[in-house]
């Protein structure tokens, strides 16, 4: 999962902190500089003669110019019509609580998914085209490079194409074309830059070749026939990205300088990559190798999953930050929120996106999960709700019951792994289902609720960056009521009839006779939320795969809940030559209407602190998530795609070639 855009430029030195981490980037070096003696960089890295390779007879990336003609101004109707539908909320239609209900035009609500992003990119499109960071209050934003990384724009390319927006992507297409470049010389985040900006590349080079009925757009790359843009400028980046992986061990460094493609260790944390971010670029790296047949991209990221794997870390578990240097890892702390998440998520999506042909990620996969079970998964004190823990001294000290609103990506991926993508009810048909298999989706469905919890928990009915949950003064494992387990011995026999302790029902408002309210603990530091995708994210999957509408639900008041408290509202001030004297008599303050949407400072207050920050993800996932929750389950079908880390869909494939897996694990004590 992806981090926000740091408001400042603090270290990472606080695990609770992750927003504030300058996570994405490092800062610049100084002018002249190759390298960074003691750290094993490569003090000449031949990225000018790897790029031949690219563009060839003498092409160069295509020099910056200014904005295309036939820029859109922010959709005036679009930002009337949400407004006027946020103050009829509570008229239109009664929350879900869990009983019968009228039938719902799910494709209604997906047009309203589908609103919010045309005003979210409009108003992006008017006041900030071209930069990275878009603030919808001041209007207006600023680049993270010079030129800009494409930030906004690469990021939601896929998101419009899914929803069939043509003339906008035509309009970001020409950006990239004219203006996109990767060659400055200044620092970025390995991973970040990895999962959205080649993620985003590489999707749409997929959609607009395998979907070509979604936003048809004609091939702009003048003079260069036959040549597909976005691959030319995903492989130019691969290629400078592929520097940081020059370590001693092969770990790629937390950054990379675009110009000279060194890698940078982070300027915190003793030089320690994360975790999550070196495990978490082999499913872009692994598809590039596949379209471009240069297996060195898939032995470069391949090996890093297998100089994690040799350490034998126990139950497959592993502390969060990992040294470039030597490969080994440096502290106890053992999460899957912020710098541990990702990496149990490309497990299986790494087995899924070669088609089921590299069963060494789903035995790690598998192995992972039962020590999630086994080490992080408690009850709460009063709902026993399923709370994913954290160890910060590891495993076999004292569990932080802490959950970052990261961690909500989990559920989904467990019933992701479970089935496969299947529906469950064809899934459990199968005659490799088991018991265990029931145990996942039981342990996947109560980790959604209580990750549903937290948005219930708060005044606006967005969650917050962080929430703590009371337990048992002696936490009640869920290994501790359930020994014997077969997710926990590995056994693929049943033995046992009663699965897991289920937590109380939680409805959209919240029932206040029950305590479940009093589990949940936000930390005043903890109350900003950041548009983050990871519980829309698990609703998809969850509704997917069980097809139980409750998801769908719960997504839709999700949904309302950002419209109605995240929305950044003006009036719409008509303009002289078209106002008559007695339109200006009697409506001097125009009309209301959205014009953008923005992360929040507080969320657990009426009205709520804006931040006024749109984040990259929130057109990148959040609203595409919300879209797709809403579509058909055949749309961009789980069966058919993966979808990397910022929700990127690329397609499953098959191994040939040089495209293997080249590793083994070495054997581990009984």
């Amino acid at each position: 999962m992806p981090f926000p855009y740091p408001p400042n430029n603090p270290s990472f030195s606080s695990p609770q902190r992750p927003f504030d981490s300058n996570n994405w980037r490092a800062a610049s070096r100084s002018p002249g500089t190759s390298g960074l003696p003691g750290y094993g960089l490569s003090q000449s890295v031949g990225i000018a003669n790897n790029l031949n390779g690219v563009f060839g007879a003498g092409r160069t990336l295509p020099m910056y110019k200014d904005k295309p003609s036939g820029l859109k101004m922010p959709n005036s109707a679009k930002g009337e019509e949400l407004w006027a539908w946020v103050q009829r909320f509570d008229d239109a239609e009664p929350a879900y609580d869990g009983g019968e209900q009228k039938p719902v035009d799910w494709n209604a609500r997906r047009e309203k998914v589908r609103d919010a992003f045309i005003v979210s990119w409009d108003g992006y499109e008017q006041y900030a085209w071209g930069l990275d960071q878009y603030h919808p209050i001041a209007k207006g934003g600023k680049t993270m490079v010079a030129g800009g990384m494409g930030w906004q724009i690469v990021d939601a390319l896929d998101t419009m194409m899914i929803m069939n927006l043509t003339s906008r992507v035509q309009h970001a297409r020409s950006w990239i074309h004219y203006s996109l470049r990767y060659n400055q010389d200044h620092d970025v985040n390995t991973f970040e830059t990895t999962i959205r900006m080649l993620g985003g590349l590489l999707s749409a080079h997929y959609l607009s070749t395998s979907r070509p009925d979604l936003a048809p757009v004609a091939d702009d790359d003048i003079g260069a026939p036959g040549e597909d843009l976005y691959i030319e400028k995903a492989t130019d980046l691969a290629e400078r990205l592929a520097g940081a992986f020059e370590s001693l061990s092969g770990i790629p460094y937390a950054s990379v300088n675009l110009n000279t493609s060194e890698g940078i260790p982070s300027h915190a944390d003793k030089g320690a990559s994360s975790t999550a971010e070196a495990t978490s670029v082999q499913l872009e790296f692994k598809y590039l190798a596949k379209l471009t047949g240069e297996a060195e991209y898939w032995r470069i990221v391949e090996k890093v999953i297998q100089v994690v794997d040799d350490q034998k870390m126990e139950d497959g578990l592993l502390p969060i930050f990992i040294s470039p240097e030597t490969g080994k890892f440096t502290g106890n702390n053992i999460r899957l929120g912020s710098r541990g998440d990702s990496y149990y998520e490309y497990l299986i999506k790494q087995y899924l996106q070669t088609s089921e042909q590299e069963p060494v990620y789903k035995e790690m996969w598998d192995e992972a999960l039962a020590g999630i079970r086994k080490h992080l998964l408690a009850y709460s004190k009063g709902a026993r709700l399923l709370v994913l823990g954290e160890r910060p001294s590891g495993l076999h000290k004292s569990l932080l019951p802490k959950m970052d609103h990261l961690t909500c990506f989990l559920p989904g991926t467990i019933a992701l792994g479970a089935t496969g993508g299947m529906p469950l009810s064809v899934a459990k048909k199968s005659p490799g289902w088991t018991q265990r298999h029931d145990e996942e989706i039981l342990i996947a469905r109560e980790l959604m609720k209580t990750c549903w919890a937290t948005y219930l928990a708060t005044s606006t009915g967005l969650a917050p960056e962080i929430a703590y949950f009371k337990l048992d003064d002696t936490p009640l494992m869920m290994s501790d009521l359930y020994p014997h387990s077969t997710m926990i011995t590995g056994n693929r026999e049943s033995q046992q009839q009663d699965l897991p302790l289920q937590s109380q029902p939680l409805y959209p408002l919240g029932d206040k006779t029950l305590n479940w309210r009093n589990d949940i603990n936000i930390h005043n530091q903890d109350r900003h939320n950041l548009q983050r995708p990871e519980t829309v994210e698990s609703l998809f999957y969850m509704y997917r795969i069980t097809g139980d509408e409750t998801y769908r639900h719960w997504g839709w008041e999700m949904f309302k809940s950002f419209i109605r408290h995240t929305a950044v509202v003006e009036n719409d001030q008509p303009s002289s030559n078209s106002r008559t004297e007695a339109d200006s008599s009697t409506s001097s303050h125009g009309r209301p209407r959205i014009v953008g949407f923005t992360s929040l400072s507080n969320c657990n207050t009426l009205p709520p602190g804006q931040r006024d920050n749109t984040e990259s993800f929130w057109m990148a996932e959040t609203l595409k998530y919300f879209y797709l929750l809403f579509s058909d389950r055949e749309f961009l079908s789980l069966e058919e795609n993966v979808f990397n880390t910022e929700a990127h869909p690329m397609p499953r494939f098959k191994l040939g070639g040089d495209l293997k897996t080249g590793w083994t694990r070495k054997l581990r004590d009984p």
